[in-house]
């Protein structure tokens, strides 16, 4: 006879692996854990059987867990298309806003789009469509046309509208003479140089439960579980935040980055206010979020190796590598991206492709400070968040945890006198996420905020 036990089940419904970890509740440890090959593109629930069988053998035991809770990366994760009218204002500020909510976004498009524009967007297939531009009370002509434009469109995604609020009637008549699925948001960016990127995050999460799930094939699963609740990466994201401010009840460790090098992208999540730690420093640019995200989709270890080779300079490998064929083995890598390394050989050009994307991905995603002049000398210009009195840094993802010199990949995200303008964390603490948790914390976090901060401060490991 079976019993309900205080455990609980955290799945993570990945493009090459469906991940699953048990954690006891009562304990607060980390009672078990395995992954499967992912079967999204034929039954999902093959490779979800596959993980529960094994948990259940490693447990020896028929038991029913009080939680079972799921987020996914599959089916090319939640992929979005973000329309704004400036570049560097309301297009960037609906970047945000969609990378924010863990979405991975495939197009970012300014001005009026064109006809090109729209096939190249259709052929995007993107699972939902944010439609930003001008500022309350701004520019009415841009957004309308690109309502239009979409309306008669072969897209039939949801469409979430998040820009200038005087243009929101006439937008909600156009997407209705198209019969187009679409919520009204307030704008992402109401004044210039104001973000307002909350809400539309919490409608992607809701479009992405309700609607999108059901469109990738991910609806079967739910007979097993208690539900997914959100893509993959905002589950990250979630435990960033929970790890950094803490709860009421238990602390947090401060102000922190988070590289996740993924075969895919190689994502840096930061939660820090990133004010400059120097005075006489000017700000330009849009104000960065607390929580801030950003994915390189050209830095995946396995399935856009060849970019990391071309984006590090060849020749800056080879010189670490020598003797070794790289084209011949970074070509392997798409083929086979659930493949670890077997050779020393092969061990060494992982962690040297890690380390590259580490590099890159930290000085894309961290601020930079350069010198201009004025009428009384040299003026420091910040643009983007200081992360210099960062004082952790987490390293999570499988190229991350399976490398015997974790650490050595994560130094290269350190700021560097090779680099001084580049304002990256100066002397962080490193922590390594080697039970691969961090998803499984975002989502217990939705049940017990403490216990999951306790979980992730126990296993995180120093080093």
């Amino acid at each position: 006879m079976s019993k309900t036990s205080n455990q609980g089940l955290f799945i993570d419904f990945g493009s090459t692996f469906t991940k699953l970890v048990l954690i006891d509740f009562d304990s607060e440890r980390v009672i078990g854990r395995t992954q499967s090959p992912s079967t999204v593109d034929t039954d999902i629930t093959v490779g979800l059987n596959s993980v529960l069988d094994e948990i259940s053998k490693q447990q020896g035991k028929n038991i029913q867990y009080r939680h079972k809770l799921a987020c996914s990366s599959a089916a090319g994760g939640l992929k979005m298309v973000t329309i704004g009218l400036v570049p560097e204002l309301t297009a960037e500020a609906a970047k945000r806003a969609a990378l924010g909510a863990g979405s991975k976004v495939v197009g970012v498009y300014s001005y009026q789009l064109t006809k090109r524009e729209l096939y190249e967007l259709e052929a995007m297939a993107p699972d939902i469509v944010l439609l930003a531009g001008g500022t309350d009370g701004g520019d009415k002509e841009t957004i309308l046309h690109n309502a239009a434009i979409l309306s008669k469109s072969g897209l039939s995604v949801p469409f979430i509208v998040a820009g200038n609020k005087t243009a929101s009637d006439e937008i909600q008549t156009i997407l209705d003479s198209g019969s187009k699925d679409y919520i009204i948001a307030d704008n992402v960016m109401p004044e210039i140089g104001v973000l307002n990127v909350d809400e539309v995050r919490s409608i992607i999460r809701e479009v992405f439960i309700s609607r999108i799930i059901d469109a990738k094939g991910l609806k079967n699963a739910e007979q097993f579980i208690d539900g997914i609740l959100m893509p993959t990466p905002t589950a990250v994201l979630t435990a960033a935040k929970l790890i950094s401010e803490g709860t009421t009840d238990e602390e947090g460790l401060g102000e922190l980055v988070m590289v996740d090098i993924g075969g895919a992208t190689t994502d840096i999540h930061s939660v820090a206010k990133g004010d400059a730690i120097k005075p006489g420093v000017v700000y330009k640019g849009l104000p960065e979020p607390f929580v801030k995200r950003t994915v390189e989709g050209d830095l995946g270890l396995r399935y856009n190796a060849a970019s990391i080779l071309q984006a590090a300079g060849k020749e800056r490998i080879e010189a670490q590598l020598a003797g070794l064929d790289l084209d011949k083995m970074v070509g392997q890598f798409p083929l086979f991206p659930e493949k670890l390394p077997e050779s020393e050989s092969e061990e060494n050009l992982d962690t040297e492709m890690a380390k590259n994307a580490a590099r890159l991905a930290m000085e894309r995603h961290a601020g930079t400070i350069e010198t201009t002049y004025g009428p009384e000398g040299p003026i420091f210009v910040q643009y983007g968040k200081d992360l210099r009195g960062t004082k952790t840094v987490i390293g999570t993802g499988g190229p991350l945890i399976f490398n015997r010199v974790p650490e050595g990949i994560l130094q290269e995200t350190v700021y560097s006198e090779a680099n001084p303008f580049s304002l990256k964390p100066q002397s962080p603490d490193f922590y390594l996420d080697e039970k691969y948790l961090l998803y499984a914390i975002g989502l217990m976090s939705e049940v017990d905020p403490d216990k999951a901060l306790r979980v992730a401060k126990k296993y995180l490991r120093r080093l």
